[in-house]
């Protein structure tokens, strides 16, 4: 059945080519012209002001900065939560990771009852399977606390045909890894660094694919653990930022990230030696926002910048979940773009669906919404508003939701939770929202003036708004016993 309905495709659109006299000046023979290969390069830690394009004044990031110019860049994008587990499973889900009960960074465990993205939810590429996609995990997983147990749910059970990765970061650190597991089959230690070891490994799979089923599309997800500590660079790369960075942490992170700029320029490279550039759409972005230097004792080289924004990873300010996105697709996508419109990773899930012409599934309750019209410079529809809520904030306001330009964010009385149980169920659901903070993110990116009582009737307008949202997705959140 795959085959058949795969060569009618085919056929269809060779038709279609030689009626419209175009077939002969196509570059890509070999490829399904309809539907794109998608590939998602997720960065772990990487702060919005990071690379050169973002404004960072010292690190060299030359390969991001022309897929940038070649492609679209995004000042208004946004990941699913501040934190790395959480923002991978709304990614994944398309829904708030508190809908999948997933609400901080998930610790080892291989207990049945301690979080994790269960079987039961419904992830995009497994629809992207169902559509005829080949799909690839090369990388960081951490949607789970253990790899290769059937306690959990695995990459596979997302609906990855093939994986190679890490439960969490990469051990001891980004050089010469030991963690790796491909397929269920662990493999010990690894000789390089962790963003080309990730890459090369997309790279080799992507090659005997296109070999092999020249005309199958695929999704890659491409899960960098840079700039996530324990950080370590290429020497080459470190003595380069020497009397440039203020010390040789410092430096080492500045390397870290040029050099997981280096593997995506691989990765560029690749695409078009094999011709398949042109109908390939190439998202970068990152999981959350930096780091916050010296928070914990490994953090000693966590360098990260958010740029103008307010905050760190861990915030519901700007900086905790506001990323740098580039994305690139020649046959698509205009050169030289650059955009205000809200987007976010839980868009991922109903674009690629949209792009890979399947219907997602229409009991889900989806948040993120299709953002295909922003790609070619056209006002996006959002459905809902894109809202956070993070138990374990750092800082004073744990939950935060944006609509339009328009930010309002609220106090939870509560202790910090890391997760959400049946024991503190009936504190979070008795607490309520307070202490609320306006900004207009269209004039104020820092988050600098509080426009509460300077506009009640906006603020008044949020305020209910917040309310009826963040009731909808607390009733809707998964407790675990």
């Amino acid at each position: 059945m795959k085959s058949s309905r795969l060569n009618y495709r085919v056929l269809s659109v060779l038709a279609l080519f030689i009626s419209m006299n175009l077939y002969a000046q196509s570059s890509q023979t070999n490829q399904d012209t309809e539907r794109p290969n998608i590939v998602l390069i997720l960065c772990d830690d990487l702060g919005y002001g990071d690379l050169a394009c973002y404004g960072h004044k010292q690190i060299k990031s030359p390969n991001l900065d022309q897929m940038a110019k070649e492609g679209i860049r995004f000042n208004h994008f946004y990941s699913a939560a501040p934190v790395c587990s959480a923002s991978r499973v709304g990614l994944l889900t398309g829904r708030s990771p508190n809908r999948a009960g997933v609400y901080d960074w998930i610790p080892h465990s291989s207990e049945s009852s301690s979080p994790h993205m269960r079987k039961s939810e419904i992830t995009f590429p497994q629809l992207l399977q169902k559509a005829g996609y080949a799909t690839c995990l090369s990388g960081k997983w951490h949607c789970n606390g253990a790899l290769i147990n059937t306690n959990q749910a695995q990459p596979q059970d997302a609906g990855f045909d093939y994986w190679f990765a890490t439960q969490n970061n990469a051990a001891p650190s980004h050089k010469n890894p030991v963690n790796f597991i491909r397929n269920g089959v662990e493999l010990g230690p690894i000789e390089g660094f962790s963003c080309q070891i990730v890459t090369n490994e997309a790279i080799n799979w992507m090659e005997d694919h296109v070999k092999q089923n020249e005309k199958q599309p695929f999704f890659i997800y491409l899960s960098f653990h840079e700039p996530h500590e324990p950080i370590a660079s290429p020497q080459k790369i470190v003595d380069t930022y020497k009397g440039i960075a203020k010390n040789t942490k410092q430096a080492e992170y500045f390397a870290n990230v040029e050099n997981l700029d280096k593997a995506v320029g691989s990765l560029m490279n690749q695409l078009k030696k094999l011709k398949i550039n042109d109908n390939t759409l190439v998202i970068f972005t990152s999981d959350n926002g930096p780091e916050t230097l010296n928070r914990y004792d490994a953090a000693s080289r966590s360098y990260g910048s958010p740029g103008e924004l307010k905050g760190m990873k861990l915030w519901t300010s700007e900086a905790g979940f506001r990323v740098p996105a580039i994305m690139h697709w020649p046959e698509k996508i205009a050169a030289g773009q650059i955009s205000d419109q809200v987007i976010s990773a839980l868009d991922f899930f109903p674009t690629f669906c949209d792009l890979a012409q399947t219907s997602k599934a229409k009991s889900l309750n989806l948040d993120g919404s299709n953002f295909t019209p922003a790609l070619h410079n056209k006002k996006m529809t959002r459905h809902k508003p894109l809202l956070w809520v993070y138990y374990a904030a750092l800082n004073e306001r744990q939950v935060a939701m944006r609509h339009g330009d328009w930010k309002i964010s609220a106090k939870l009385n509560l202790p910090r939770y890391h997760n959400i149980t049946s024991k503190n169920f009936p504190k979070v659901t008795a607490a309520s929202l307070s202490d609320y903070q306006l900004y207009n993110l269209s004039k104020d990116k820092s988050e600098a003036n509080d426009l509460s009582n300077q506009n009640p009737k906006k603020s008044a307008q949020m305020i209910s708004l917040l309310k009826i949202q963040y009731q909808e997705l607390l009733e809707d959140s998964h407790t675990w016993k």
